[in-house]
């Protein structure tokens, strides 16, 4: 049996409290470190993360309120996968918290139109995310196989196994440099080789519990790049 839905009071209720955390927790990593608010590259950023995520919980929710759902759950089943995300939150704090102190401390020249193209890459990467989330109701934060669960192969999975993570990786590579930051690049392209290592775990565990996926993985050839992986 399919697990119950929450009521939507209460998912609301959750979507809220994520929503009104994640604008001053974001802002305090940037800010602070810069020890000022003319930190003119990292309000851009929050508007490119903060406007697209409205408009996108508001989609779940007339639409897929499960989907939403399963975003809101965060604590990995999996005891590989808790280690890959132990292993990748440290990285990803400081490629959000260097980037201030570069700017209070002048160690980066990013040029201007590179900080304008990453900001492009970043929405992109937002818009790629959600293309997944149109295209599989199961696109759960954390790994998981529900019962009657079944394989997605339309739409972007009829190109590669993992569309969801090229949009990660394109968030999380170029945030550092749309934060005009060279030194938090370095943290923040971690993100590769922790997508790579869940990618190979994730894979092992949808070939053990989703009906229809080792057929599926004759037929799309490639994770994330076609072609190449």
């Amino acid at each position: 049996m399919e697990e119950k839905a929450l009521p939507r009071n209460e998912l609301l209720k959750m979507v809220f409290t994520r929503v009104a955390l994640f604008f001053p927790v974001m802002a305090l990593f940037f800010f602070l470190p810069a020890g000022t608010f003319a930190y003119w590259q990292a309000w851009i950023y929050l508007a490119i993360l903060f406007i697209p995520m409205v408009f996108v919980l508001n989609y779940l929710l007339k639409n897929n309120p499960k989907l939403l759902e399963r975003r809101m759950r965060m604590r990995e089943k999996e005891q590989a996968q808790k280690k890959i995300v132990k292993f990748s939150s440290f990285f990803l704090l400081l490629a959000y918290i260097v980037p201030g102190f570069d700017f209070r401390w002048g160690w980066s020249h990013v040029p201007l139109a590179l900080v304008v193209t990453s900001f492009i890459l970043v929405l992109f990467g937002y818009y790629l995310v959600f293309l997944v989330f149109r295209e599989n109701t199961y696109t759960s934060r954390i790994i998981e196989v529900e019962q009657g669960q079944k394989v997605t192969s339309s739409g972007p999975y009829a190109i590669v196994r993992h569309p969801m993570y090229i949009g990660a990786i394109l968030m999380y590579l170029f945030s550092p440099l749309a934060l005009g930051s060279w030194w938090a690049f370095i943290p923040g392209a971690m993100i590769i080789p922790t997508i790579v290592f869940r990618i190979l775990n994730e894979e092992k565990i949808l070939q053990r519990d989703l009906p229809g996926y080792i057929e599926y993985m004759q037929k799309v050839k490639y994770r994330l790049l076609p072609g190449i992986w």
